[in-house]
């Protein structure tokens, strides 16, 4: 099970991203980096160990412009593999952040305007460099189209997989930085359903959690204020072989 820690960028900053309520972010605080400058905290996750890193851009998200620059100096000066949600909802931009040195494009469901431009993306790109972003709060998916009616998530895991994803990340903006431990009861339900690759974002409290996560089939989990506040530790990952 693959660890990825999170950087959340609003206006150019590192903030701390809780219950996706964005107005309300504030800077990050961190015990790992006394530093908001996203390349500073991508150093930070790099020096620890780690070999990716995602990175939700809150400002592309909400309509402004994408920070290619900040992923591409990322890249080019820490070797870290990028997974970047940036609202991304045309093969341009897709083609734009994998020009800036981005290795994986994430398609959130929150800010996809058509449901056909999954599978475009995965015949243009490759299912290497697509990844879908199911993006809810409690069981409801939040999409910014209704598509041609409404689906419930694993049925729109079904249809994403049918177009050629093979990743997802399960992303409860509900719990990020909660603390209040992950939706079990409906992540169980997509790993029975849907033969995916399941990411999880959201609520992750301890080494405990990813304990039971890795038990329970999950391929990867999206980690940033349980990193930040000490909560689980780089000498914990190591030793739970989660770390190398």
């Amino acid at each position: 099970m693959e660890i990825i820690p999170v950087i959340d960028i609003l206006n150019g900053k590192v903030v701390h991203a809780v219950r996706g309520k964005r107005q309300e972010y504030q800077s990050l605080q961190s015990s790992l980096c006394k530093s908001v400058e996203p390349i500073k905290v991508a150093e930070a996750f790099r020096k620890l160990g780690f070999c990716e890193l995602y990175i939700a851009d809150l400002d592309a998200i909400a309509g402004g412009s994408m920070n290619f620059q900040v992923f591409e100096r990322i890249a080019k000066e820490t070797g870290l593999k990028l997974m970047v949600d940036a609202g991304v909802a045309d093969l341009e931009k897709a083609q734009k952040l994998l020009r800036s040195g981005v290795f994986k494009v994430i398609i959130g469901t929150e800010t996809l305007i058509r449901e056909s431009f999954v599978g475009e993306a995965v015949r243009f790109f490759g299912g290497d460099h697509v990844m879908v972003s199911l993006d809810f709060k409690g069981e409801e998916v939040l999409l910014k189209s209704r598509f041609d009616s409404y689906k419930t998530p694993l049925r729109l895991l079904r249809e994403f997989k049918g177009m050629g994803i093979s990743e997802v990340i399960v992303l409860d903006l509900a719990r990020v930085g909660s603390g209040e431990g992950v939706n079990v009861d409906f992540l169980k339900k997509v790993l029975e359903d849907v033969s995916l690759h399941v990411y999880v974002g959201g609520g992750v409290r301890d080494i405990k959690d990813l304990v039971e996560l890795k038990k329970l089939g999950v391929a990867g989990v999206l980690l940033a204020t349980s990193l930040h506040s000490g909560r689980i530790s780089a000498e914990q990952l190591k030793r739970a072989k989660l770390l190398s």
